[in-house]
């Protein structure tokens, strides 16, 4: 694909997708890069619902960008190119993991695909200190931990609509699914969510409100300060 840097001046970003596809179908690098820029995102949590692994998910977006852009010809317009991207991707992700995924979950892959959406945090202008960024982290890869555990028909609908924020009618589209199915299926998955996510952390109930170590030296010895004081 010969590529070339086109209106470089122009802010790209404030262009629609639509006219994004008609510069890069004419070599844009810079076009092709503000639709990367805009689509990263969605494509990674997919590829990663799918595949369950970062460096994996990294290499089936870079595959369905590269199939996309050397096959722009093949995009009729009829769906978003965003819808167009992503279904490319969700089905270069379900076909890397067929050699090495039981069948049970590649049938529940291709189900959600065919009919047969790391999780979002508010962002501050102040970077956040230390503890705040280990707090984030943990919560983080405990809800990674827990997406990964859905079964794969749950997990893809879920990473659209409560990670991806698509609607109802979107993820039906996009999965091929009929909307009361996604919404059975979301169901489902925030119910096994929350019981993955209360089982992990009552464990850690009898540690919350620490009261020991030097809190309960220093009230036993404010305690019998006290006492000294009326007598």
């Amino acid at each position: 694909m010969q590529l070339a840097i086109l209106w470089k001046q122009v802010d790209l970003d404030r262009y629609r997708d639509e006219e994004l596809v008609a510069l890069a179908r004419q070599g844009g690098e810079n076009a092709i890069r503000a639709l990367i820029k805009r689509n990263n995102q969605r494509l990674f949590r997919i590829a990663r619902a799918v595949t369950r692994d970062d460096a994996e998910a990294e290499d089936v977006v870079q595959e369905a960008y590269v199939r996309a852009f050397t096959r722009l010809d093949s995009f009729k317009g009829k769906a978003l190119f965003s819808t167009w991207l992503t279904k490319i991707a969700l089905n270069e992700a379900i076909t890397r993991i067929r050699k090495r995924r039981p069948s049970a979950e590649l049938d529940e892959l291709d189900a959600a695909a065919n009919g047969g959406q790391v999780v979002m945090f508010p962002t501050s202008l102040t970077p956040p200190g230390a503890d705040a960024e280990l707090g984030r982290g943990q919560v983080r890869a405990l809800l990674e931990q827990a997406i990964d555990e859905l079964p794969a028909a749950f997990r893809i609908v879920f990473i659209l609509r409560d990670v991806e924020e698509m609607s109802v009618d979107e993820t039906a589209a996009q999965l091929a699914l009929k909307p009361e199915t996604v919404k059975t299926r979301l169901f489902r998955a925030r119910k096994l969510m929350r019981a993955a996510i209360e089982k992990r952390l009552s464990s850690g109930f009898a540690e919350l409100f620490p009261f020991n170590g030097w809190r309960c030296e220093r009230m036993a010895d404010r305690v019998v300060e006290r006492l000294r004081g009326e007598a």
